[in-house]
Parts: C-alpha cells; sequence; structure tokens
C-alpha cells in the first residue's frame, strides 16, 4: 500500500492563492500543519489570506507574481528555497476563464487563457521538478475541470485547456510512477469562485447591433453559468486535500461533475445531448 502524504511538517506551493479554492486550500493546508508558499498577482489578496492562517502558527510565504511571466516562474524555485529549503507539495490552482462561441473570441485572449492554464502549469512544474524529485515523499496536483471531462459550446478554449491539464497530469505520473512523485488531477465541478464573474467574453466584429447582441448572450450564459456554482471552495479544498492525503491520482468534485463523467464515458460522442435533455428536464 502507498505511503499516505503527511501534511504536518511539509512544505506546499499553491498558485493562484489569493481568492477562491486557492486561498480555501491555503487555510486547509495551514490548519493541517502544513507550511505553505502562496503565488498570486494580487498583492492585496495575499496579504488578507496571510492574515487569516497567521492563528495557524505556520509559516507561510507571499510571492507575487505574474504566470504569463516565464522570468518569474523561472525565478520562484530560489525563492522558495531560499525561504524554506525544500518543497513536498506543489498546487497548479491559477486559472481564468473565457467563454463566448470561438469564433467570435479574440486570438490574443485565448494566447493569455492557454499562458496561465496550462503553459504556467507546465512551466511550473518543470521549474520545480527537482526540488521535488528531492524528496522521499512528494505530490503534485494539477486542478483541471469538468470542462477537463467534458467540452460544451462556447468554452472552447477553456475545455482545450483543462483537457491539457489532464493529459499532461496523466503522462507525467507515468514517468514517475515507482517513485516517490504522485501526480494528482483535480476535476471540481461548478465552484463559487470569482473566475466566472471575471471571465472574458468575445470580442465580436460587424455592425452594432450583432456586436450589442453578442455581448448580452454572453452576459445572460454567465448569468446562468454562476447559476450553476453550488460548491464552496473550502468544501473543494477538503476533497483536495483527502486525495491528497491518500495520495489519489484522480478525484472528480460535486454530484454535477460525477454524472457528466459517467454519462460522457457512456456516449462519448452523443453526451451533450443527453446532459442538454436532463438539465432541460431538471428545470
Amino acid at each position: 500500500m502507498a505511503q499516505n502524504f503527511r501534511f504536518r511538517g511539509s512544505v506546499a506551493l499553491v498558485t493562484g492563492a489569493a481568492s477562491g479554492i486557492g486561498a480555501a486550500l491555503v487555510i486547509a493546508l495551514t490548519a493541517r500543519g502544513c507550511a505553505v508558499a502562496m503565488v498570486d498577482r494580487d498583492a492585496a489578496g495575499l496579504d488578507a489570506v496571510e492574515g487569516i492562517v497567521e492563528p495557524h502558527g505556520v509559516a507561510v510565504s507571499k510571492h507575487v507574481a505574474d504566470l504569463t511571466d516565464a522570468e518569474a516562474i523561472r525565478a520562484l524555485p530560489r525563492a522558495v528555497e531560499a525561504e524554506f529549503g525544500r518543497l513536498n507539495l506543489l498546487v497548479n490552482n491559477a486559472g481564468v476563464a473565457l467563454g463566448g462561441r470561438f469564433a467570435d473570441v479574440h486570438p490574443d485572449d485565448v494566447d493569455w487563457l492557454l499562458d496561465i492554464n496550462l503553459r504556467a502549469v507546465m512551466r511550473v512544474t518543470h521549474a520545480f521538478l527537482p526540488m521535488l524529485a528531492r524528496e522521499p515523499l512528494a505530490q503534485i496536483v494539477n486542478m483541471s475541470s469538468l470542462f477537463g471531462l467534458i467540452a460544451p459550446p462556447g468554452q472552447a478554449a477553456y475545455a482545450a485547456s483543462k483537457f491539457a491539464v489532464r493529459g499532461f497530469s496523466e503522462a507525467l505520473r507515468h514517468e514517475y510512477a515507482g517513485t516517490g512523485l504522485g501526480v494528482t488531477v483535480v476535476h471540481p465541478g461548478g465552484v463559487d469562485t470569482p473566475i466566472a464573474r471575471s471571465a472574458r467574453g468575445p470580442r465580436p466584429e460587424g455592425d452594432a447591433a450583432t456586436v450589442e447582441a453578442t455581448r448580452l448572450a454572453f452576459e445572460k450564459a454567465r448569468a446562468d453559468f454562476q447559476s450553476f456554482l453550488k460548491l464552496s471552495p473550502d468544501f473543494t479544498a477538503r476533497k483536495v486535500l483527502d486525495a491528497v492525503e491518500q495520495r489519489e491520482a484522480r478525484v472528480v468534485i460535486g454530484k454535477d461533475a460525477r454524472y457528466a463523467s459517467l454519462i460522457q464515458r457512456l456516449l462519448p460522442v452523443d453526451y451533450w445531448r443527453l446532459i442538454q435533455r436532463l438539465s432541460r428536464a431538471a428545470n
């Protein structure tokens, strides 16, 4: 039986730590006695999280970094090494969203999303692999999504990034099989975080009426999507850390994600029709 991961006395790094699931993970990790290096571009948000976890009496460090900046990522291991001397757990949590028909979204916004949701995951992992691999027991956690299991219309770029995170995680896990380094890929369902509210939308071209219609359609889709975000970040963080403790390879969180995953496996081509039918029946 594989040895369980022990949080107390370990050191973790969490990206996207200033809000949402990332902040909840920092709080849950420090409550379990794990020191945390927090990474985010939001300095004020990191300060706020630091204030929340201070009573836990566990060391935390703050690293303000833009994960679209490859040089900033390359500098992180030196900073963490200087602060803690080691790393046992890497959580690639930072992510952004881009909604709208693929024909209407701007290529620059697609690049922006892929830089954060995929390239940063791979760059941060690559940067910290030497530190993680020298530990007797270490774990990498990559946050995918429900949309790394199914691909709804209006989410082409986001789903592409999350399917890619899933594939990257599985390949990396196979590469380190038989070592002390494990990989967990996480597929949460709808979690109530700022990601949907801050999602970028389409940049349609054409006459004013077309542009306005596209904008209104996106805002309605965003509001409809927000109504499906039922899971709390705290609940999600607990589920993630429970999976890490057991060193699980994959965790699907929430009834919506579990049902969608099952339907996709049963109907790999036509699953979206059934999901739509079930959604209409439920409403």
